[in-house]
């Protein structure tokens, strides 16, 4: 089977995404793809530039696996009739109608109507996880609601009939060559890995590190967060406080230098307000960091039920910043015990590509043949 990949917009989770996708697929897969700059224009106009250039793709194919920052009808459209009876399969890796705003900024509702038409347009729709699916589902009606009329809301349940929830691929086998790095013979370091944008929350995370270095608790960080659109507002303020304790400062594109860090890593903290998967946290749980998780958003649905409040162990969850620092604060003090190494990479083991992706197979499979019905 020959499986066209579009994507306008191929960074971060998109790329981890596709990678995984073309490597470990038995299918052949023909990346069709955009660099990931200007967000706002790849999702008004990236469908343009990827239809011509698909012009230049001379294989019959048999599927479109598109993200969700492609505009579907108007590629469909400006291509036809070439793809108007190829199955079409998107995987939304966020949706902008649920996507977090900086506080003040207005939603723009043009990108929310190219996201929903491109829903409606797809056969086959896949979501990063049951919170995104969930979130989604309860803001849709309220966005159609806000038009004058000819609201369409039976539409919704024809977007909900074609949805699963099929969490992405991670690299993970690949961070057991830096096993040996690992050692708990040191003061604790705490490991930041993810964007430092508003909704990862930077600054309750900056808060809890004060608190707890008010505390009297001993600690080093590793402050590896993708700065590529923005630094913390409090960066000045970390390396007056804590320069000598950083162990590492900004973001590593070199995979072992970045796996060396979250094996040199004790903690994993997310703070975040709202995202629709968890790549970076999920990476360094399978690396032996033990997380300390918001009790909602995407994470219950991937931490097993056992290991959420285990007996032995610290717990994985918090409910509360006042939560937060006390079970943060028992792990640096040592009054509650890490998660084993083995415990951690049994909550995501099964998400490593080389595994997971028979069920993206079996799924393309499944599209591909019902399309001929």
């Amino acid at each position: 089977m020959k499986i066209l990949a579009l994507d306008p917009f191929l960074g971060g989770s998109h790329k981890s995404f596709l990678d995984g996708i073309q490597r470990y697929s038995s299918h052949s897969i023909i990346p069709l793809t955009m660099s990931d700059k200007f967000m706002r224009w790849r999702l008004h106009g990236g469908a343009v530039t990827l239809a011509e250039r698909s012009v230049d793709v001379t294989d019959q194919i048999d599927l479109l696996l598109v993200s969700s920052m492609t505009n579907l009808p108007a590629f469909i459209a400006l291509t036809n009739p070439r793809f108007a009876h190829v199955p079409t399969l998107m995987y939304m890796h966020e949706n902008q109608l649920t996507l977090p705003l900086p506080e003040g900024k207005q939603r723009d509702t043009t990108f929310c109507y190219i996201n929903y038409l491109s829903m409606l347009a797809a056969d086959q729709l896949v979501f990063s996880s049951q919170f995104h699916y969930d979130s989604l589902m309860v803001e849709l009606p309220r966005f159609l609601r806000t038009f004058p009329d000819h609201q369409n809301l039976p539409s919704v349940e024809r977007i909900a009939a074609k949805s699963i929830i099929l969490h992405p691929g991670l690299h993970l086998n690949e961070h057991k060559r830096f096993d040996a790095v690992r050692t708990h013979l040191h003061t604790p370091v705490i490991l930041w890995n993810q964007r430092w944008e508003y909704d990862r929350n930077p600054s309750l995370f900056f808060k809890m590190m004060d608190r707890l270095d008010d505390s009297g608790c001993d600690f080093n960080l590793i402050l590896a967060g993708d700065a590529t659109t923005e630094q913390p507002r409090e960066v000045d303020k970390i390396w007056k406080r804590y320069g000598n304790r950083i162990l590492h400062y900004g973001y590593v594109d070199d995979f072992e230098r970045y796996s060396t860090l979250l094996h040199q890593a004790d903690i994993v903290v997310s703070t975040a307000s709202y995202e629709f998967f968890c790549s970076a946290v999920m990476e360094a749980v399978y690396c032996g960091c033990h997380p300390l998780l918001p009790s909602g958003l995407t994470y219950p649905e991937l931490v097993p039920q056992s290991l959420r409040e285990p007996l032995l162990h610290a717990p994985v969850f918090y409910d509360n910043e006042d939560d937060l620092f006390k079970k943060l604060r028992k792990l640096l003090n040592g009054e509650s015990r890490p998660l084993p190494l083995a415990s951690l990479r049994n909550i995501n083991a099964h998400l490593d590509w080389s595994q997971h992706i028979l069920e993206f197979d079996e799924l393309f499979d499944r599209v591909v043949s019902e399309s001929k019905k």
